[in-house]
């Protein structure tokens, strides 16, 4: 028994697809499995070469949300196995080079530029790209937007070494797919961005137990690890002289200082608090306390040399201290039903700050509990400070701070 359905006249046509292609068939229904813009680039070129429209280049242009980039672009060309991948700084779109980019004009408005590159005509000296593509033997070039939601816009090209360029059949063909490929291109955009965002704001390993699922209140988990806490000293005083300019400025310098050093020695940072930080280092990486105190060491160098510059502009120099401890970090999803943190807790977390305050009495930059100084076998020398009482624990702990260390 057949369903028949009735549609008012006129609502069962349409404009797309203008023909029936494998390559539409393969766009709408079987890329759900790939995950990266990039290899689906080079898979959409390869099957336009097999079913025989003659690319030889091809490029997408996108406008990323990042803290680092601006833009990317994605190049491929006939015979690899990966696309390259440029990446564009904020400010790009003010210089030269971007100015004078086919894509720009896509980006101010343009539906389509189209460029013969095997004959000279007016528009052949407006962009220095259409040049290097004549000369490398490309015969007809040409660049649509994709259309994001919300008009975001990027930008997709083709280019062939045709003799006589592309056929007016061909270049149809290539347009009837951009409909599909702004849909596909823009999952996957967002699935990035999701995962950057969260890399961004919550660290590398949390944000993978979101994206795993840890997103309830409560979920987390216990991880073993070496501690590090560190405060800059005074800065609420300094950021009350200081113009506000300055202060945003001086603080990016002071995390670069120490965070790099940090992420390069294989720790990740859990927590910025104010201008402070926490980060741990696993312990399932035998040489984790090792990394955190060559970090430390690392952190140091760079700290004097920002120290440096300030104190040329007359800055007063910045001083900070670091507390360090070995134990459990929790941490999870803890907040309103609304409104959820994932941060870390656990006693562990309370001795390492606490130590972190005692560097202050102290005047030692770096307090080490005795439990993390006796964790592993290092060869550093120690320096033992004898037990101390920290505030909201119950027994005094045995600190040690590091030989010949900075001027606190």
């Amino acid at each position: 028994m057949y369903n028949i359905s009735h549609f008012p006249p006129g609502t069962t046509d349409g404009k797309w697809p203008l023909e029936r292609r494998a390559v539409l068939d393969w766009l709408v229904n079987e890329t759900y499995s790939q995950r990266f813009l990039d290899n689906l680039l080079v898979d959409l070129c390869e099957r336009l070469v097999a079913g025989g429209v003659p690319v030889a280049r091809s490029s997408l242009h996108l406008r990323i949300q990042h803290p680092q980039w601006q833009g990317a672009r994605i190049l491929w060309l006939p015979g690899v196995q990966n696309a390259h991948i440029d990446t564009f700084d904020y400010d790009v779109d003010t210089t030269e080079m971007f100015l004078r980019r086919p894509a720009t004009e896509i980006y101010n408005g343009a539906s389509e530029v189209r460029q013969r590159l095997d004959r000279h005509d007016d528009g052949m000296g407006q962009f220095q790209l259409f040049d290097e593509l004549r000369r490398e033997g490309f015969t007809d070039y040409v660049a649509w937007p994709i259309d994001h939601t919300l008009g975001k816009r990027h930008v997709i090209t083709f280019a062939t070494r045709q003799v006589g360029g592309f056929s007016e059949h061909e270049v149809n063909y290539l347009r009837d797919l951009l409909p599909a490929l702004a849909l596909v291109s823009e999952i996957r955009m967002k699935n990035a961005m999701a995962r950057t965002l969260l890399e961004t704001y919550v660290g590398p390993h949390a944000s993978a137990e979101i994206l795993a699922g840890a997103t309830t209140r409560g979920s987390g988990k216990t991880v073993s690890a070496a501690i590090m806490i560190c405060d800059l000293r005074d800065f609420t005083a300094l950021s009350d002289l200081w113009p506000r300019d300055d202060v945003i400025e001086i603080l990016n310098g002071y995390f670069d200082a120490l965070c790099e050093p940090i992420e390069a020695r294989g720790g990740e940072i859990l927590k910025f608090m104010g201008d402070g930080l926490l980060a741990i280092f696993p312990l399932d990486n035998p040489n984790a306390c090792a990394d955190l105190l060559q970090s430390i060491e690392d952190g140091r160098r760079r700290m004097d040399d920002l120290n440096l510059k300030l104190a040329g502009r007359g800055k007063t120099p910045l001083r900070y201290g670091i507390g360090v401890h070995v134990g459990d970090v929790m941490y999870g999803n803890i907040g309103s039903r609304k409104r959820l943190d994932f941060t870390a807790i656990g006693p562990a977390v309370n001795v390492a700050s606490r130590l972190e305050e005692l560097t202050k009495l102290l005047q030692r930059p770096v307090l080490l509990s005795s439990d993390f100084v006796h964790s592993a076998s290092l060869n550093e020398t120690f320096v033992e400070l004898g037990s101390h009482s920290l505030r909201g624990l119950a027994s005094p702990v045995r600190v040690y701070g590091i030989a010949d260390p900075s001027t606190a």
